[in-house]
């Protein structure tokens, strides 16, 4: 299914909340949690993990009401580790969640691209210019303008380009001309010449639609015998590469991209768990258990088994919930 589509799919909704939910005695019982000596780690997963987000933030609201205290404050000084992060990005209004992950992946030494293209790449124009806004309410400054300071060359014109949200057509026309032309343009850009029109492929890839796109990949593997990925990978590298591979990807199954971001956020020695968290936190109300669905057949054990066995403790338990039994 391609990025459009996937934000309005039901059945993808992984955590639901409460159907009878009232936020006073969940509130109460965090608090007892973590009142005293030690705390209840199992308690605090148990409400958190099973409320959606509106119901987790009436829940801080009772809190703050009945204890005087604010919940997300309380939870970061009593919880620590991976735990913390999760349970803490959970606690975040959605677009306030991206806009934080975007600006941790900018400040101080070193940018985090991976995460900057993720989330731009992946996300609905209407979901940008909320992550937009959040950002400038949040941090005082402009989304756009940080990741010019923080970005250069071709890397910063894709990401500059995929933050328009240009590529947000849900008509689901596709002018066959335009899209050979468009091919065309892409060969002619890349396989045809020594060195690479690398802002030709920026352009199409970053302001054509999904539909649009996927009929240009099709009638560019006919005329270059090979897919446009492979290009890609032959004609760029580093983080550019990363871009454009990762709008190609969103543009063929976006429950694809995301099963293969989870899945090497595991694989191998080591853990990446600002991946892990990032991605089952902002997709489990929007499609992740059909993002799980494609993970079983992209790499034949379900997502749960694979956390179960990189994860541990409190922090998986906490993930597994989220991640609720297979569909």
């Amino acid at each position: 299914m391609a990025w459009w589509k996937a934000w309005i799919e039901q059945e993808g909704v992984a955590v639901k909340g409460s159907p009878h939910f009232n936020p006073d005695p969940d509130a109460e019982t965090l608090y007892k949690a973590m009142k005293g000596i030690g705390t209840n780690e199992q308690a605090i997963t148990d409400v958190l993990t099973r409320r959606s987000n509106a119901q987790r933030q009436q829940i801080a609201k009772s809190f703050k009401a009945q204890f005087g205290k604010d919940l997300t404050e309380t939870l970061k000084s009593e919880l620590s580790g991976k735990f913390e992060r999760l349970i803490v990005a959970l606690m975040y209004l959605p677009y306030r969640y991206e806009a934080k992950e975007l600006h941790d992946a900018m400040k101080g030494l070193g940018t985090k691209e991976g995460v900057i293209i993720e989330i731009l790449a992946s996300r609905t124009k209407n979901q940008l210019r909320e992550i937009m806004k959040a950002y400038e309410e949040d941090y005082g400054s402009s989304l756009e303008e940080d990741i010019q300071a923080d970005t250069s060359g071709y890397l910063e014109r894709i990401l500059v380009c995929l933050l328009q949200g240009s590529r947000d057509d849900v008509s689901g026309f596709v002018d066959p001309g335009l899209a050979l032309q468009d091919a065309q343009d892409l060969y002619a850009a890349g396989e045809k010449i020594r060195g690479t029109d690398e802002m030709k492929f920026i352009t199409i890839l970053c302001t054509r639609s999904a539909t649009h796109l996927m009929r240009v990949f099709e009638e560019y593997e006919k005329i270059a015998n090979k897919s446009i990925e492979d290009s890609i990978k032959s004609e760029t590298q580093g983080s550019l590469e990363e871009a454009m591979l990762t709008v190609v990807k969103c543009t063929r199954n976006l429950h694809s991209y995301f099963a293969e971001r989870l899945y090497y956020a595991m694989k191998g020695a080591g853990t990446s768990d600002g991946t892990l968290i990032r991605n089952i936190v902002s997709r489990s109300e929007i499609d992740l258990n059909l993002i799980k669905c494609q993970f079983e057949k992209m790499y034949g054990k379900t997502l749960s088994s694979m956390i179960m066995e990189d994860t541990s403790g409190d922090y998986k338990n906490a993930l597994l919930n989220l991640v609720g039994g297979n569909p």
